[in-house]
């Protein structure tokens, strides 16, 4: 009630009082705020109980008011009075003391409205960025303070202006490396120190000028993994202390602003935790090379954030369901707010698992915003601290539950992960890094991708699928070493094929379409049944197709299209189809899905270079023993036993040999989708595995009395037209066969679709 009575005594006699000039005005409040700690004994009385914070009002209303009254850029005599006699500098002492009590805030306060509402650039002075940098410093030093707010919104309104001048960040690298040179400095650093390039006791420009040229000769004189190595090599070479008790007592570097924020992402306030996460999505963004080193090499932010990403991995249930893993929304990290009585689809766990997911999400959408260095750093980080370090150890386990549960927090990873160099970091880790053709002897050899393989063909239906949702996933992220890695390496050389060289009168193509050497399916024993009123016309394929070009019908050297689809069509004997029964189950029902799929992933190859035609069989090393690599053996061992597969695993197998057979690279196409391709002695491809699978089929059908009414029957069922009644002898048999004839107009859609696009010009 005093404070508030004598402020507005205060304001009565200044307006009473003549209008005196801007400085004698600011000079009268700065010295009223001194001759209070000049005549006051009693300094345990509130800060709010003083004239301070009017006084300092005054102040900052001064200034705004001068600089409005001059010309931009100009300073004035009241910011002139301001930085020559250090009035920062002082007010930086009184807050530290916090004398009175609450002088802190008002410091802190004072600092953040002068920074924010003052246009011109005030940091470059060294009498406003030295006691900003002190007064940073006193942030973050006590988690849950009555200060906490006023701390991170000065924080924050830094980070804001060294976004809007990047080049200001080096004045608060200064202190940093020579604080850093006498903790085992790296030696990159040190030679930089000996040579007399320290930023902060030379001129800041030419040491960032030095900085800028070093990165820039190493992305000349490396790709993105050899400056991951490099970073990592340097990293390593630090000894960061990891743990937060330690880091407490031994602060790490002196990039002071990255440290007091890091302390305050850690905040009880989850305001004040999001705000501090804001500030760091700031700091990682800035483009000058310096600062991305000292914050990687200098400070905890890499060991900081994937500790605090395996601590909440850890605190997961060691088993949940994969359906709550993969249906739990809302994952945003700034939006981590979560109440356990207000979740009406609420499960053992969700809260750790929500924490989780929204650290992860943060930790991604950092590194997509980070500079290329901090970026990579970072990447790197996750995946040596987080990946390897905690999930591996999960994912090789012999427990089922736990297998199953590690594989669907993968999934989740995987498609939730949307930053380039994480995807690429991530990749890695599943996959590896081999790039060379698999062989039989060498499958194991990345240990991670050779279990998470054999887990597509798991003991446990539950675990084959999750494992194989996980793969299609990956496929759909944009890093070229996904499908080089499981596919692309044993198909490079084409030794699938059995080379006939081409004579003057054996052409590729004859007349009516057929590639010389191929089966005709006519011929085939297998179709013996088949009959030219079975099998789709020309008119007819492309009456259900999109309109085609004149091209289509050419002898280019390809198999012609109609024969591709007719092929698969065909495949699936008239007994053992049941779509034509059933409307709206025909096979350009899929055409629309496959132009739309075709055209995202043709996105994400885009700038992968693929040829646009298969590498001529005589360049290709057709001598070399043929595997089709774990990852396809796996699938056509799968697919050979569809009809003996739970329905669920046939879709999922379907999905992934589909989504594989949209990829626009020659070999792929013709690979899994050419039936005339001439496969070499003990080779397989997909559509000779189908055809196995059919001949098995034809075998079968003669053993099951009525069939067809049962297979037709099992189809409405499944579509939802027939309500569940008594069960179907061989149910898993005329699922497999429903699955089997879908898939074969898939492929027969995906061919088209294919061959459309690559006649189009």
């Amino acid at each position: 009630m005093f404070s508030k009575f004598t402020s507005i005594l205060q304001h009565a006699v200044e307006a009473l009082a003549p209008s005196l000039p801007l400085q004698e005005d600011f000079v009268y409040h700065w010295k009223a705020i001194t001759h209070y700690y000049i005549e006051t004994s009693d300094d345990k009385a509130p800060v709010t109980d003083t004239n301070i914070p009017s006084h300092l009002e005054q102040m900052l209303d001064i200034l705004i008011q001068e600089e409005n009254e001059r010309e931009s850029g100009e300073t004035g005599p009241c910011m002139e009075y301001l930085l020559h006699h250090k009035i920062l500098e002082t007010l930086y002492t009184l807050g530290k003391a916090d004398c009175p009590p609450g002088m802190k805030q008002q410091v802190l306060s004072f600092y953040t409205k002068l920074l924010g509402r003052i246009r011109q650039p005030l940091l470059p002075h060294i009498n406003v960025h030295r006691p900003v940098q002190k007064l940073i410093r006193l942030c973050g030093e006590v988690l849950a303070a009555p200060t906490e707010n006023e701390e991170i919104q000065f924080l924050c309104i830094v980070c804001a202006k060294l976004k809007q001048d990047p080049y200001l960040v080096n004045f608060f690298l200064e202190n940093k490396l020579k604080a850093t040179v006498s903790k085992s400095t790296p030696k990159l650093i040190a030679e930089d120190v000996q040579k007399g390039q320290d930023l902060g006791t030379t001129d800041t420009e030419q040491s960032v000028q030095l900085e800028e040229a070093r990165v820039e000769q190493a992305e000349k004189e490396s790709d993105l993994p050899q400056l991951a190595d490099d970073l990592s090599t340097s990293l390593a070479e630090l000894n960061f202390p990891t743990s937060p008790e330690t880091l407490a007592f031994h602060p790490h570097g002196n990039y002071n602003l990255v440290n007091s924020l890091l302390n305050l992402t850690k905040s009880p306030d989850g305001r004040i935790a999001v705000k501090a996460c804001e500030g760091l999505m700031l700091l990682v963004s800035l483009p000058e090379p310096a600062a991305a080193r000292c914050l990687t090499q200098s400070t905890c932010l890499c060991e900081l954030l994937t500790d605090r990403l395996a601590s909440l991995y850890k605190a997961l249930p060691q088993s949940m369901d994969p359906l709550d893993i993969e249906t739990v929304e809302g994952i945003n990290w700034g939006l981590d707010s979560y109440s356990h009585k207000e979740d009406t689809s609420a499960f053992p766990g969700k809260r750790a698992l929500i924490s989780f997911l929204s650290w992860f999400d943060y930790c991604d959408q950092l590194i997509k915003e980070a500079q290329k260095i901090t970026a990579i750093a970072m990447a790197g980080s996750v995946r040596d601290r987080f990946f390897v370090g905690v999930m591996e150890p999960q994912l090789m386990q012999t427990s089922e539950m736990g297998i199953l549960t590690s594989t669907a927090l993968l999934h989740r990873i995987v498609r939730q992960v949307t930053s380039d160099v994480l995807v690429h970091e991530m990749v890695c880790f599943i996959l590896g890094e081999q790039r060379e053709p698999e062989t039989l002897m060498d499958i194991n050899r990345h240990p991670l991708r050779h279990r998470l393989i054999e887990h597509c063909d798991h003991i446990s239906d539950e675990i084959s699928i999750m494992t194989l949702r996980m793969f299609e996933h990956l496929l759909q992220k944009s890093d070229e070493h996904i499908l080089y890695n499981l596919v692309l390496r044993n198909l490079e050389e084409r030794n699938y094929t059995e080379y006939k060289p081409p004579y003057q009168e054996d052409k590729d193509v004859v007349e009516n379409g057929q590639i010389a050497g191929a089966v005709d399916l006519e011929e085939d024993p297998l179709f013996t049944d088949l009959s030219p009123d079975t099998m789709l016309s020309n008119q007819e394929w492309l009456s259900a197709s999109p309109p085609a070009s004149p091209e289509h019908l050419k002898s280019d050297g390809k198999t012609e299209v109609h024969k591709i689809v007719n092929s698969f069509l065909c495949l699936v004997p008239d007994e053992a189809k049941s779509s034509y029964h059933v409307e709206g189950t025909g096979y350009d029902t899929y055409l629309r899905d496959a132009h739309r799929q075709f055209r995202d992933y043709c996105t994400i190859c885009l700038r992968w270079e693929w040829p646009g035609s298969p590498k001529p069989l005589e360049k290709c090393n057709l001598e070399a023993l043929f595997f089709e690599g774990h990852f396809l053996k796996v699938l056509f061992d799968r697919m050979g036993r569809i009809l003996d597969q739970p329905y669920d695993v046939n879709l999922q197998v379907t999905s992934v040999l589909s989504k594989l057979s949209l990829f626009p690279h020659p070999h792929i196409h013709e690979y899994l989708l050419d039936p005339y391709v001439n496969l070499a002695s003990g080779c397989r491809s997909l559509f000779s595995v189908i055809v196995r699978v059919v001949g098995d089929l034809m075998v079968r059908i003669q053993r099951i009395p009525d069939f067809t009414p049962k297979l037709l029957l099992v189809r409405k069922r499944l579509l939802g037209l027939e309500p569940e009644g008594p069960i179907v002898d061989h149910m898993t048999l005329l699922e497999g066969v429903i699955v089997l004839e879908e898939f074969c107009k898939e492929l027969a859609a995906i061919a088209f679709v294919k061959y459309h696009a690559s006649s189009t010009p």
